[in-house]
């Protein structure tokens, strides 16, 4: 599957959904061992990860409740404060275990799957032995790239908070509630859209990481001008799989953690759920690498240096590139 570049800049929406689709169907063995190697661990830890926080939250809850029951300075008492505090490192320690692990399988999941694509946009022959052995090379610079992009995502949720409090507190000292609640909404639609856009650059800038030799904020800028053109597009594939993966999460609560309806009922929505995610998470991966071709032909740049730097981890001649630069 090659296509020209004046075709990939023209795909839009559909376009991309379309194509990445058919990508996994037509490489669907490379795909499923990736998927079986990779992003099914990675799946099965972020839905263990929701039960474990939500048995732990409920634990929590549950020990603190007993603790202001009681009267202070006796064993009881004693007793209790010492399970809401185990229960507390519990819950940072498994925190900070699954962000640990998801980033390592996020990682690899992620360095396999854009070299698998740019390996079927320059015609090479693909092997389950051959992706993988992309991974020592571009490990660092994805890893560097994942890092900063927490820190991002880190720094614009507290400045969201910061911001929301400060407005708070001085429509509050006002006493004109209408006009905070509408100013609270209009600042809760901004932050959504701030964080989908964030994410969308996030998201590119970690294929860039793989398939071109820059990483961290050098990347996001890189990615934020690669974006431009696209940037509609992107933000609604982006949407897409965030609300069904978010779906997706909700009804895995409802029918794991709640315990909603029959140990059978309840075991085949959560099988359900996981094979879902499981394939949301690996399309995701593929249509983050078609929007980066789709965004290079769009900016009419020479795909051709991708072929020299993919020569570093197997053997690729820059004529095998059909995405050549177009004058316009």
């Amino acid at each position: 599957m090659v296509r020209e570049q004046e075709e990939m800049q023209l795909l839009g929406f559909f376009g991309i959904i379309k194509e990445s689709t058919k990508i996994i169907f037509t490489w669907r063995k490379i795909f499923s061992q990736i998927t079986l190697a990779l992003v099914l661990p990675l799946s099965f830890i972020i839905l263990a990860y929701s039960q474990i926080s939500d048995f732990l939250v409920e634990k929590i809850q549950h020990d603190q409740h007993a603790l202001n029951h009681v009267k202070a300075n006796n064993p009881k008492y004693n007793q209790l404060a010492n399970l809401v505090t185990s229960d507390i490192i519990e819950l940072c320690l498994s925190t900070v275990v699954y962000y640990v692990l998801v980033l390592i399988f996020s990682v690899l999941s992620t360095s396999t799957v854009v070299y698998t694509i740019a390996c079927v946009y320059t015609s090479r022959s693909i092997s389950f032995g051959r992706v993988m052995s992309v991974i020592p090379k571009v490990w660092k610079r994805l890893m560097i790239t994942y890092l900063w992009s927490f820190l991002a995502v880190f720094i614009y949720i507290v400045s969201i908070i910061v911001t929301i409090l400060i407005c708070y507190l001085l429509f509050d000292l006002s006493h004109s509630p209408a006009i905070g609640v509408t100013l609270g909404f209009v600042l809760l639609i901004l932050f959504l859209f701030g964080f989908v856009y964030i994410s969308v650059i996030l998201d590119l800038a970690g294929v860039i990481s793989v398939l071109e030799d820059i990483c961290g904020v050098q990347a996001m800028f890189k990615s934020k001008n690669l974006i431009k053109g696209k940037t509609g597009i992107s933000i609604a594939i982006n949407l897409l799989l965030a609300i069904g993966s978010m779906a997706t999460h909700t009804m895995f609560r409802i029918s794991m953690a709640n315990g909603y309806g029959s140990g059978f009922l309840r075991s085949g929505v959560a099988v359900l759920c996981f094979l879902f995610l499981l394939q949301l998470s690996l399309f995701g991966l593929v249509a983050q690498s078609v929007i980066y071709f789709v965004c290079k032909s769009y900016h009419h740049e020479n795909i051709n240096k991708l072929a020299l730097l993919l020569a570093e981890y197997v053997p690729l001649q820059a004529d095998d590139v059909k995405l050549e630069k177009v004058d316009v």
